[in-house]
């Protein structure tokens, strides 16, 4: 593919239009793909801004759907999902809601879950370093250390 001329504006926001279309994108996805391109920082500034009055982004959005997703798809923990949501540069107020969309119950059972698959393929005679090394998974999937340990106490 041939890299647009930053004088073809309409060209490159019609291509913006399409990239952001076809999933959600946050700003830094689009800067980062106009970078590619070589457009200049006032040509990608204006395309954001009319991106963003057209709503193809819109970052409380994507911090939503992000979170949902890799939630449910990845069983990402909270942790994990805000640091990548702050890789981003989403805002934290925005992060909180994308969290929200996470259900308690849900949470909890896939952390479970993710438990539970890790102790089978774990070959441990201790129970104690067994218990720290499920811990330890759990917390580096981004799950809550206290949250880990109360469901690893049951």
């Amino acid at each position: 593919m041939s890299i647009p001329q930053p004088a073809d504006h309409e060209y490159i926001l019609n291509k913006m239009r399409v990239f952001c279309n076809y999933q959600e994108r946050c700003i830094q996805d689009v800067q980062r793909k106009l970078q590619s391109w070589n457009v200049t920082e006032k040509v990608s500034g204006e395309i954001i801004l009319a991106l963003e009055k057209e709503g193809l982004v819109d970052e409380e959005r994507f911090a939503r759907v992000y979170a949902g997703s890799k939630f449910r798809l990845n069983k990402w923990g909270r942790n994990r999902i805000a640091y990548e949501l702050r890789k981003k540069n989403i805002p934290g107020l925005y992060i909180q809601i994308g969290l929200r969309e996470i259900d308690d119950e849900e949470y909890i059972e896939a952390l479970k879950q993710i438990i539970s698959r890790k102790s089978f393929s774990l070959k441990e005679d201790n129970a104690t370093r067994m218990k720290n090394k499920l811990a330890a998974y759990a917390v580096s999937r981004g799950y809550e250390t206290s949250l880990v340990l109360d469901v690893l106490n049951e």
